[in-house]
């Protein structure tokens, strides 16, 4: 039975492929100025998804297939500091790359990963905290999520906006904090099709207020961010990152999963269950612990109240940072 299959794959192992595609790239694209890449289906994305029918440069798919995004985009990194050479442009071949998927050596490139199409679901969510840390530890710091899941979910039912609430506080602490999604009602496929709206006023006035809030705390730590991920380009020390990075003598840090460090100073635990307006967070041993909302201190296993409009927070040996507004 014929599949639709609306792109097309090259076979990144070849570097005679690699400089053909990036010819093509950098005429219509790096030539008008274009800096930053969007790598979508860098699986490669193909239907039916059996890499033994394919063979590459490199050798049999069933060996090499993994490979090929980190070969894709090492085809921009490469091509771009080529391009830079001979304008003699340095700042030129500097990137982002925004790859739904990764392969070890990745982070040899300046690749942003995502997790690709999830679900607009609560366990959707808490994948994504796993996820993140796991790649983090893999050796990538640079990572997001698309805020709500991709496919699916209506901004007109209140218990999804609940969980767009919860995951806009947990992707406030991610490197890169992006909101992306296709919403219903979902019209046929096709070059315009669009999905229901996804703006963040979308989801109702009251939805609205607690969105929006975030929007401004991720500003407010915007100078903070920018220090653990010069830090994080530097060293490869990622901004987030499990428990056992900054508390690797304290044994519940190592098995900690619903927690992380977002720099070196804030401890985070998003809230992953619906419904849920308190939940038990572990402080690790090592440091003092100061509850970033209230200023209420706590011992190593405590339980913190978490409304809808507020994610626990803690702050690291009396760490002053912006997280309530002014006048809050």
């Amino acid at each position: 039975m014929a599949v639709p299959q609306p792109v097309g794959f090259y076979d990144v192992t070849n570097p005679a492929t690699r400089d053909f595609v990036w010819s093509a790239v950098r005429r219509n694209y790096y030539d008008l100025g274009v800096r930053v890449w969007w790598l979508d289906a860098c699986e490669p994305e193909i239907q039916p998804g059996h890499h033994g029918n394919l063979s590459f440069h490199a050798g049999p798919g069933a060996q090499v297939a993994g490979i090929y995004p980190r070969d894709n985009a090492r085809l921009f990194a490469d091509g771009m500091a080529r391009a830079a050479a001979e304008t003699g442009r340095p700042e030129d071949g500097e990137t982002v790359l925004l790859c739904r998927s990764a392969w070890a050596g990745q982070q040899k490139y300046p690749a942003a990963v995502w997790p690709g199409d999830i679900g607009p679901t609560w366990e959707a969510l808490r994948q994504q905290v796993r996820a993140g840390l796991s790649i983090a530890m893999a050796g990538i710091p640079w990572w997001t999520t698309d805020i709500g899941g991709f496919h699916g979910g209506d901004v007109r039912d209140e218990a999804y906006g609940e969980l767009v609430v919860r995951w806009f506080q947990f992707g406030a602490f991610c490197p890169l904090f992006r909101l992306h999604g296709y919403r219903e009602p979902r019209p046929e496929v096709g070059w315009n099709g669009t999905g229901g709206p996804n703006e963040i006023w979308s989801y109702g006035e009251a939805a609205y207020e607690m969105i929006k809030d975030v929007v401004l705390l991720r500003e407010r730590l915007r100078p903070y961010l920018h220090t653990h991920l010069d830090q994080a380009s530097e060293t490869g020390l990622p901004a987030m990152r499990p428990l056992l990075v900054d508390f690797p003598h304290d044994k519940t840090a190592w098995t900690t999963e619903d927690e992380f460090m977002f720099g070196s100073d804030i401890l985070v635990a998003p809230v992953l269950h619906p419904g849920a307006r308190s939940r038990d967070v572990y402080l690790p041993e090592g440091a003092t612990w100061t509850e970033a909302w209230t200023g209420g201190e706590g011992g190593q296993t405590i339980t913190v109240d978490a409304p809808l409009d507020r994610i626990p927070l803690f702050l690291r040996n009396g760490a002053a940072l912006p997280i309530a507004s002014e006048g809050a």
